[in-house]
């Protein structure tokens, strides 16, 4: 109905009004149906939620965030490590540059051009000249080199880039040359070049906390090692300070997640960075784990090394690795699965995502199609327990366009209309895709355990443990046996009156697999079902017959 005639309906009859805006709902398509439509949430990643968790930790300490700098020059590992700085340096990546070479352009290379059906002259070849002279000097960059190049021989970048490639394969064969600058290995290295910037400009104390990646050239990467990693350290710089300082940020950062007792060891690794005796292992108790585990390191700054950068106060240093309690706190025993889980993780899918990847194949496409289907469902519904012989017509008059009908026979004696499991229905249970006898009709929301003992009450052999357990635990799908067949059969009626066919006989027969439904599974959860040995019980008779044809 149109609104004004909705609107004038409720003016004389409004109960009358409102009983027939329920009749005008139309089912939605079948792709969007529950449970094929679904929303899931994003998952945040378990590493930005312990930063974030950090980060908040240090500020109601009274730390004032702050990001030191990640490129060190070898000069500070040095400065602040003095005769360990060999084997700390041995931990870093260096930064490495390609060289920006000389590149001449004489008469072989113009020669090279032109043959390539680029036509020179000598305002082309000076500009040509003057982009690989600009780029030698850091004036012109690499990204723009190819638009410059184009530019100066008055082609389009396609000719440039090829142009590049055949005449100057020196662009190619250049080697790195490593410099002085590392990636940050420790936060420390950081630590000191921004007290040093710091010093003699604020109030003590000096409160500051930084959260970011370090680097490491480790031998390998294994299950409790990655080259990479995010420190969360801070520092606290005033004229004096104690080692139970550390005690005390450690304790009241590491309660923030839980932990409830600590014990403070001596660290045997003895960083030339930190006072000797002040480099202390925390370890703490965590009742969901219910045993002690490392969790931080703390120390005093060595004067030594805070000399060497003009700082006259004394400093606690606090490093905590967030991958170390992101692994603690949420039980993960490989880093590498934690921090790469697309890459490293067990792959998996619940059985709430699988039933959203199971669809019909073949679906009516228009409303008169989808009109079809729903009468070919309900009078299966009707008359489906019916004694053979027997036949029901399903639908007659205007179908798009065309005068049709369908009907739904069964012309063999001594059976019934349709077969037994025309209206199993399909669940998902722990991976597998299981078929299960279902009455015709049942209720959306009815108990699962009602309908399972409903069915072994009336002797359904076929209700085996797998199928009980997928009615009661699993995921409906929502689809029978019998939607899959009506689908196709209206869509093979919308075929017929396009193509000018005047009849058409649909049977179903043994279901043995999903196709023989009319059901399509994603390639996705195919693989997951064929790697996990899952399996896929569609099964049973359903023993249907759908004829259609075109009345004059």
């Amino acid at each position: 109905m149109k609104k004004k005639e909705i609107l004038k309906l409720a003016k004389r009859d409004f109960e009358k009004a409102w009983a027939e805006t329920g009749k005008n709902l139309k089912n939605p398509h079948h792709d969007e149906e529950y449970p094929r439509l679904h929303f899931k949430p994003g998952q945040p990643h378990p590493l930005s939620d312990t930063m974030a968790q950090l980060r908040q930790a240090y500020l109601l300490l009274g730390f004032q965030e702050t990001i030191n700098p990640l490129f060190i020059e070898e000069d500070h590992v040095y400065r602040q490590f003095g005769p360990e700085a060999p084997a700390v340096l041995d931990r870093c990546f260096y930064l490495a540059g390609l060289p920006r070479p000389d590149i001449g352009i004489g008469m072989d290379k113009i020669a090279q051009i032109e043959e390539m059906g680029v036509s020179l002259d000598e305002d082309k070849i000076r500009e040509l000249k003057e982009v690989f002279r600009s780029y030698k000097k850091g004036d012109t960059s690499g990204d723009d080199l190819v638009l410059h190049v184009s530019l100066a021989l008055e082609v389009a970048d396609a000719t440039g880039l090829r142009v590049m490639e055949r005449v100057f394969p020196e662009l190619k064969e250049l080697t790195p040359i490593s410099s002085k600058t590392t990636l940050r290995s420790h936060m420390t290295s950081g630590w000191f070049i921004t007290l040093n910037a710091l010093n003699q400009n604020n109030t003590l104390p000096v409160k500051l906390f930084s959260i970011d990646r370090c680097f490491r050239r480790e031998q390998r990467e294994d299950s409790s090692h990655l080259m990479t990693y995010h420190s969360a350290s801070c520092v606290w710089m005033d004229d004096e300070v104690s080692l139970d300082m550390g005690m005390a940020v450690s304790e009241s950062l590491l309660e923030y997640f839980g932990f409830q007792k600590f014990k403070f060891l001596p660290d045997e690794k003895k960083s030339k960075y930190y006072i000797p005796g002040t480099q202390t292992e925390v370890y703490g108790y965590h009742p969901k784990l219910n045993e002690w585990v490392e969790v931080a390191t703390f120390g005093l700054y060595s004067p030594i090394a805070l000399a060497k950068y003009g700082i006259d106060q004394e400093v606690m240093n606090l490093g905590v690795g967030a991958e170390r309690i992101a692994m603690i706190l949420g039980g993960h025993e490989d880093i590498r699965e934690m921090v790469y889980p697309h890459t490293y993780g067990k792959w998996g899918l619940s059985d709430r995502e699988m039933a959203s990847m199971l669809h019909l194949n073949l679906y009516p496409v228009t409303d008169d199609g989808r009109s079809l289907m729903e009468s070919i469902i309900q009078t299966a519904v009707e008359y489906g327990d019916t004694s053979s012989p027997c036949e029901f017509s399903a639908f007659q008059g205007e179908f798009m366009g065309k005068n049709i009908e369908v009907k739904i026979i069964e012309p063999e004696a001594g059976t019934k209309l349709l077969g037994p499991a025309s209206w199993n229905r399909v669940h998902v249970y722990q991976g597998n895709i299981v078929g299960v006898p279902q009455p015709a009709e049942i209720e959306r929301f009815q108990s699962p355990d009602d309908i399972a003992e409903k069915l072994l009450s009336m002797g359904k052999e076929v209700m085996d443990d797998l199928a009980i357990q997928a009615l009661k635990k699993g995921i409906p799908t929502g689809i029978s046996y019998m939607d899959g067949v009506a689908a196709q059969a209206a869509y093979r009626m919308e075929e017929m009156v396009v193509s000018g066919e005047e009849q058409l006989k649909l049977r179903a027969t043994i279901a043995k697999s999903p196709s023989d439904i009319n059901l399509k599974l994603d390639e996705l959860a195919m693989r997951y079902i064929n790697s996990n040995n899952k399996v896929i019980d569609i099964r049973g008779p359903i023993f249907c017959t759908i004829t259609g044809e075109i009345k004059e």
